[in-house]
């Protein structure tokens, strides 16, 4: 089976706004505030990702502003008093003062290659719990960003073009010589299959394989086995 795959050049945002590693404070929020994103990444040298900075990262400007940063400040409760919290506590004082990319930036930067599957950059978001991933080519250079909305850009995909894949990609693959020909129904972004098959085992491959479109957003099989009829043993003739 040769199903189309998606990848992260297919819907990542091509024209990027970044910043040097010595933007000051002021002027990353003034990029931000234009270009209406979240986050930058800061280049180095000729393009290549050093790192990202988000609006958390800039947001302990303003947490501390009307106090004097102290670790006493905001004590992690005493069923959180981990080493993990304590370094964020410290992290996000040090932040307070800092005025440059380069002190304000997560380094390294987390990425993502251009020919990652959707799938891969989705994982990737939810385990590290950002929002968006520069894409970089093998020298580490900026090609590009993918946000949590580009890979939903997928669920736009008509139905008719969901069908057309699901019945020339999966069903041939799935039910070589069906008993009847096997139905492809999509509704939004819901596909029903619809038919009869030798092999009901054959459902649940189906529905995974069709599960594996991009664009699908649930599978119903309605596919009911056919009783073949065997010949009876021919007669004894004595």
């Amino acid at each position: 089976m040769h199903a189309s795959r998606y990848t992260v050049s297919d819907v990542m945002t091509h024209t990027v706004v970044a910043v040097s590693r010595d933007a000051t404070f002021k002027k990353i929020v003034e990029a931000m505030d234009e270009w209406k994103v979240s986050a930058v990444p800061v280049l180095e040298g000729d393009g290549r990702v050093i790192g990202v900075v988000s609006e958390a990262d800039l947001l302990p400007k303003e947490e501390f502003r009307d106090t004097v940063p102290t670790l006493s400040q905001s004590p992690p409760a005493p069923n959180e008093a981990t080493p993990s919290t304590r370094l964020n506590a410290l992290t996000d004082l040090a932040k307070a003062g800092a005025v440059t990319a380069t002190e304000l930036m997560a380094t390294p930067a987390l990425t993502i290659h251009a020919d990652a599957t959707l799938p891969e950059a989705a994982r990737i978001m939810a385990r590290r719990r950002v929002k968006r991933l520069p894409v970089i080519d093998s020298e580490g250079m900026l090609k590009g960003i993918v946000s949590r909305g580009d890979l939903l850009k997928v669920f736009l995909r008509s139905d008719d073009d969901i069908a057309e894949e699901v019945r020339h990609q999966v069903v041939p693959y799935v039910f070589a010589d069906p008993a009847e020909p096997v139905r492809v129904h999509v509704r939004d972004g819901v596909v029903t299959l619809t038919g009869e098959t030798d092999d009901p085992s054959l459902t649940a491959v189906a529905a995974r394989l069709v599960q594996a479109v991009e664009g699908v957003v649930d599978v119903e099989c309605d596919l009911s086995g056919r009783s073949v009829a065997h010949p009876s043993p021919p007669s004894d003739p004595r």
